[in-house]
């Protein structure tokens, strides 16, 4: 972690000398603050978003810039905040008046007055965010630290300017934005700020399903998922806008017989699949994949523990899940979906590896097959060397198979070799339901192996079938 006082490195771009320039023409004290700050002195890579606070009109500065920059570009402004933005380059830039905010109870959008430098650093959500800059030409450089940010930082840990009881209440949003940084940047919410998010946990009921998923989504993103789930279970935000999840908690015991928390073994295969893949709606699927096990879950004297059909229901709800939240009712969804319901065929296919199964689950699959591959070795998590090490070995035995049946049948996003047209042609029919059991017969024989995936077999089949069915050519 960068550990300066003076961070000039930070605002070296030309861009930082054409704002300080234009602030120097207006007479405007401006600093750059919050995430770019942040992520600089955490050596965290290039900022694309960059914000900057005027103490005066941020509009005003931002057309000054605008004027000021050699490619003149176009300000976008939005009155109703006082906000203006421009790109420039790949980096955007907005420009904001300092301000003070006061909040109603019901609502999460503040009154704001003008404000000075440290008014607005009051109003942000950590201490972190609020470290800003100075693009003054008396101070270029300067770091400016009110409420020890950078110490937090050096600790790891997340704080609020001020009483969190005031930061959460008057936007319950920003108990959201603790856990997503604490998941970001594996850092611990500071302890009288954890007490205040369970205190405040019903005040999210006010806020957007849309801002809470955006939040959510940054929070699968993040190397270790887990950390952000465990923390808004702990605090009750989780069971608020998905108690699918948390009624996976606890692990029942009757006549001695168990299973396992559903809950923690969800969190680690979203913890083993984010280590394999970037797919932030694989990682929905992985953090879902079992919440059809909570309804279906009974106990048999015989068998123990059972959780019949819960891929089948947890697909449903998936889909009544994405819906409330009001998430994209469209194919990442259905992927989603289709990962949940198919999460255990690879599990079953690995104890007896046939190749009519195998096509099967290809067929089903289709190009979502690697997909599935990754989320059921990620929902391994038995804790035991030899059993970990077996399960895998089995799925490579399935991943070889996938491999040499595909290469050989093709029926990844399989197509008959026998179209309907082609049957209403042979024996002069129109639409009917004759023509659709010829088709679905062919599949079946493919799928079982009982005729190879091309034109000459499938017909000779088709023939044989349709005359078993008495259909004829018709005059």
């Amino acid at each position: 972690m960068t550990d300066i006082k003076n961070c000039s490195e930070a605002v070296s771009d030309a861009i930082f000398t054409y704002i300080s320039d234009a602030a120097t023409a207006l007479q405007m004290e401006t600093y750059v603050i919050g995430g770019f700050v942040r992520d600089f002195l955490l050596e965290r890579g290039d900022a694309k978003d960059i914000d900057i606070v005027a103490v005066g009109s941020g509009i005003e500065l931002a057309q000054k810039v605008a004027q000021l920059l050699p490619n003149k570009p176009k300000v976008q402004v939005f009155k109703t905040y006082g906000t203006a933005m421009l790109r420039y380059n790949d980096i955007e830039l907005e420009f904001v008046g300092a301000r003070k905010e006061s909040y109603a109870e019901d609502s999460r959008n503040p009154i704001v007055e003008d404000g000075t430098l440290e008014d607005d650093q009051k109003r942000r959500d950590f201490t972190i965010n609020a470290l800003a800059i100075s693009l003054n030409k008396e101070n270029f450089g300067i770091l400016l630290d009110p409420f020890n940010g950078l110490e937090d930082m050096k600790k790891g840990i997340l704080k609020t300017p001020l009483d969190p009881d005031i930061t959460y209440s008057d936007d319950p949003l920003r108990m959201m934005r603790a856990v997503r940084f604490a998941s970001q940047l594996q850092f611990e919410i500071e302890k009288e700020s954890l007490a205040s998010i369970t205190k405040n946990a019903a005040r999210i009921d006010i806020i957007t399903r849309e801002r809470i998923v955006d939040e959510l989504n940054k929070i699968l993103n993040s190397p270790k998922p887990s950390i952000g789930f465990l923390l808004m279970e702990k605090t009750g935000l989780l069971k608020r806008f998905m108690p699918e999840l948390t009624d996976l908690l606890g692990v029942d015991d009757v006549e001695g017989e168990t299973h396992k928390d559903n809950f923690y073994h969800s969190l680690e295969v979203v913890d083993n699949i984010a280590e394999n893949t970037e797919d932030l709606w694989l990682r929905w699927a992985a953090l879902l994949h079992d919440i059809g096990k909570a309804p279906t879950k009974k106990f048999d004297k015989k068998v123990g523990w059972t959780f019949h059909s819960h891929e089948f229901v947890g697909s449903k709800m998936v889909f009544k899940l994405f819906k409330r939240l009001k998430m994209p009712l469209n194919n990442k969804m259905k992927f989603v979906q289709k990962m949940v319901f198919l999460s255990s065929r690879p599990i079953v296919l690995a104890s007896n590896v046939t190749d009519s199964a195998v096509r099967r689950l290809v067929f089903d699959t289709g190009d979502d097959i690697e997909s599935l591959m990754i989320l059921c070795e990620a929902d391994i998590t038995t804790k035991n060397a030899k059993r970990f090490k077996r399960y895998h070995n089995n799925f490579k035995i399935v991943r070889d198979k996938i491999k040499e049946v595909e290469e050989r049948d093709h029926v990844r996003n399989f197509q008959s070799p026998v179209t309907g047209e082609m049957i209403m042609e042979q024996f002069n029919l129109k639409p009917c339901r004759e023509i659709g059991l010829l088709k679905d017969a062919i599949k079946e024989a493919v799928l079982e192996g009982t005729i190879k995936n091309d034109y000459q077999e499938a017909f000779a089949f088709m023939l044989i079938k349709a005359k078993a069915l008495g259909v004829e050519k018709r005059d």
